[in-house]
């Protein structure tokens, strides 16, 4: 046997090694979450206290944020004696919705069972009181200088939300899925866009607020483009590629982009950026466009070649190592998966950050833990932060390995034809 043959034998049992760790460790990940049925704690969820009700002298924004950013940094989770409720967040219902159907019915018997579910549970927790329908998270947040009540509107959870609905329309045609994506499409478009000279945007997180976030821009610009794939409605072109041509045009020299344009937001992370080059990617799909070819590259280059360590270990920021967060390595397995046609390293270096994550970041009791620091590790649960991202990384690495995942693909609905633009 030559010297080519060994290493690629060599290469593909380290494959099937690979595979096979991660369908044992999604399944029982899943068992896990469901058991918890699929709610949990969140780093951001302090307002959820029933202390607020008990002593109103801290409901006010200082001690909002100090708790916020106190039992956010704890290594020890003391939810559970601030009177704490385990929540089930709309985001996380959503990305669930989306792994599950990249998985095989070999791998998930109760596939049909499992999605209707979370269908359900997405009609039932839209945003009260709104005439589209809209998701926000299951907790208050304080922010900088905005209190955001639970279930408010927002256009981050919608987006995901919609695009979730949008994954379960393609592959079983539940014209109720449509229904709803088109109208939080509608959300975002009539209440959330806005343009002022040569700047546009989304607002985020309040309608009030006009902010110039990228990755909301990229975000909101691919749900508006899957929508015209699909329904060849052309309303949503014009916003989309203003919002995604202005955000672009922010691209760095280096091929980075900072979370947003305010002086609080110069900051350059991983999974931001991972929404960034995955926005980019889902618009020029839809649209069969090049026009960001050239964008994508070298966002995606930056991206590589920044965020990740030799030992598999995946930075948060660009520039310093700490916390090692497991968001981070889910959605770095996730963009490496995505953008494999990019560099044939792409699943290697994904499957190295995979066995990195079982090593240091896995619970055997089928939970990840939250994040990494320089002298101590936060093993509390984050359903909507770490668990369900990791499960759709999984699913996704998953798929690609092929096992079992010949059924998995996603039906095509004759999409409308569009120029190449």
């Amino acid at each position: 046997m030559t010297t080519a043959a060994m290493q690629s034998n060599t290469s593909s049992q380290q494959y099937q090694e690979v595979s096979k760790r991660c369908e044992e460790a999604l399944l029982k990940h899943l068992q896990y979450c469901r058991e918890n049925n699929w709610a949990g704690y969140d780093p951001y969820d302090a307002l959820n206290s029933g202390l607020f009700k008990s002593l109103p002298f801290l409901n006010h924004r200082i001690p909002r944020l100090i708790l916020t950013q106190l039992l956010k940094r704890s290594p020890v989770n003391f939810r559970a004696f601030m009177f704490m409720p385990k929540t089930q967040n709309p985001k996380a219902l959503a990305l669930f919705l989306s792994a599950f159907l990249k998985l095989s019915t070999k791998q998930l018997p109760d596939q049909d069972s499992l999605v209707d579910y979370m269908i359900e549970r997405l009609i039932e927790l839209r945003s009260p009181g709104e005439k589209y329908w809209t998701w926000g998270y299951s907790f208050p947040w304080q922010g900088r200088g905005v209190l955001v009540p639970r279930g408010t509107a927002n256009l981050v959870c919608t987006t995901f939300v919609a695009g979730g609905l949008l994954d379960a329309y393609e592959k079983r045609q539940d014209t109720r899925c449509l229904d709803m994506a088109v109208s939080a499409a509608d959300y975002i478009l009539n209440e959330l866009y806005w343009e002022e000279g040569k700047e546009c945007g989304f607002c985020y997180p309040l309608p009030s607020i006009r902010s110039k976030v990228h990755n909301a821009n990229f975000l909101a610009a691919a749900l508006f483009c899957r929508i015209y794939r699909l329904t060849g409605e052309k309303k949503y072109l014009g916003p989309a590629l203003k919002a995604a041509r202005y955000s672009a045009a922010k691209q760095e020299a280096d091929g980075s982009w900072f979370y947003g344009e305010h002086p609080t937001q110069k900051f350059i992370d991983n999974f931001h950026t991972g929404y960034d080059l995955s926005g980019l990617q889902s618009i020029s799909r839809d649209l069969e466009t090049t026009e960001f070819d050239e964008r994508i590259r070298r966002g995606f280059e930056f991206y590589r070649s920044t965020f990740f360590l030799k030992d598999g270990s995946v930075k948060y920021f660009h520039d310093r190592i700490y916390p090692l967060d497991t968001h981070c390595i889910s959605q770095a397995i996730i963009t490496l998966v995505d953008f494999k046609d990019l560099d044939p390293g792409n699943i290697p270096l994904a499957c190295s950050v995979f066995r990195w994550c079982m090593d240091h970041m896995w619970d055997d009791r089928g939970f990840f833990y939250y994040r990494t620091l320089r002298f101590c590790t936060i093993r509390t649960s984050y359903m909507r932060w770490t668990q369900v991202w990791m499960f759709l990384a999984l699913a996704t690495l998953l798929r690609e390995s092929g096992i079992g995942a010949q059924d998995a693909n996603p039906g095509v609905l004759s999409p409308v034809a569009v120029e190449r633009r």
